[in-house]
């Protein structure tokens, strides 16, 4: 018979990503995807760790499925992506409504756990970092997607344990996928109507395949005639190298566009937030990049407050807003992550935070209007 799955995704462009995947593999054994809520037999909540509040949410959205299917016989419930990996056993514990927990690494194991469950109904937790097995399983089920932009994950994990960060403890070390196994997903891609690839990874610019790196990915799929654009995100500064900058001198499909997270403008902030790059660096590329094209803007994340930000920490953030002229820039108020090292450190009054962040945005956002 056939069933129809739910998923909500929270967070960032590579949980789009999975949660695609995930509806490619549980096709497999009979679901069908669909977009509400009240026709699911299994209902999947694809979770993000990085904003404050996140394990909430997961409590909060699980309320709603309840009254939803008060009436209805109770849908399958599976927990996935970053909280889950954080949460684990105590989410089971704490909600009886969860059937399976599943971390972003485990998601070749998705069918096998579905089955598992639905002859044995015992509840389960995959957490285990897998990321090889886990993108060899996903190469061999074809990439469904249909819209003209999209996403499309080459790496995963990070080695850089920024000390507000908990991405090395929900996605594991970093992991390149193959090359020609990327290369062979961009056809499908194209195959089914894509226009631009959007390349995606924790530090995207990490890449490093064997003798391969995001620069030889950026000129191979600059080969497919179908793919007119091609973009990536999110790169670190220090991942930053002369191969990848020399791209942009010769590629017709990149886009001029480089989100390039900065966090601070002092370097005072940034030693202490682990970040291992200076503002000096971060200039470097921008100009760098500037004399190649003119043309090309930048993009960048804030964290505001840092615990240790002084006044003059945050004029520097302002002085470096007011050279590059950053456009589409996310920023928000410093929230402490459990388990990272930035956890447990005062934080700075909230009142002078959010005034802070409000002029931060002001500024970001009348870049983006100028530029406009």
């Amino acid at each position: 018979m056939q069933q129809k799955i739910f998923i909500k995704t929270f967070g960032c462009q590579m949980n789009e990503y999975d949660s695609n995947r995930i509806y490619d593999a549980v096709r497999e054994i009979g679901f069908e995807k669909t977009v509400k809520y009240e026709e699911a037999n299994c209902y999947l909540l694809n979770t993000c760790h990085i904003r404050d509040k996140a394990k909430e949410k997961v409590y909060h959205e699980i309320g709603r499925v309840k009254k939803i299917f008060r009436l209805k016989t109770k849908p399958l419930v599976i927990i996935a992506g970053c909280v889950a990996q954080a949460e684990q056993e105590e989410m089971l514990k704490r909600e009886p409504y969860i059937d399976l927990i599943l971390g972003p690494q485990a998601y070749h194991k998705i069918n096998d756990t579905i089955l598992k469950y639905q002859n044995e109904k015992r509840k389960n937790e995959e957490t285990e970092f897998d990321a090889i097995t886990k993108f060899e399983y996903l190469s061999k089920i074809k990439n469904q997607t249909t819209t003209i932009s999209s996403f499309l994950t080459i790496q995963e994990g990070c080695d850089k344990f920024c000390h507000f960060c908990v991405v090395p403890y929900t996605r594991g070390p970093e992991y390149s996928r193959p090359f020609n196994q990327i290369i062979d997903e961009a056809r499908q891609l194209v195959n089914h109507g894509s226009k631009e690839i959007i390349l995606l990874g924790q530090n995207v610019n990490a890449y490093n395949f064997e003798s391969f790196r995001l620069s030889d990915l950026i000129l191979e799929l600059e080969k497919l005639s179908g793919i007119e654009r091609i973009r990536y995100t999110t790169s670190h500064p220090n991942d930053m190298t002369e191969d990848l900058i020399d791209v942009y001198k010769n590629s017709k499909k990149l886009m001029p566009l480089v989100h390039l997270p900065v966090q601070s403008g002092s370097d005072k902030v940034l030693n202490l937030m682990n970040r291992k790059h200076s503002i000096k660096n971060y200039l470097t590329i921008f100009y760098k990049l500037k004399k190649i094209n003119p043309n090309i803007e930048f993009s960048s994340d804030f964290i505001i407050a840092y615990p240790g930000e002084e006044q003059i920490d945050f004029e520097k953030t302002i002085k470096l807003i007011d050279e590059v002229k950053f456009i589409n820039s996310f920023s928000f108020i410093f929230s402490p992550r459990p388990g990272t090292v930035a956890a447990d450190l005062p934080l700075i009054d909230k009142k002078k935070s959010i005034e802070r962040l409000e002029i931060v945005q002001q500024k970001l956002f009348n870049n983006q209007i100028n530029i406009n």
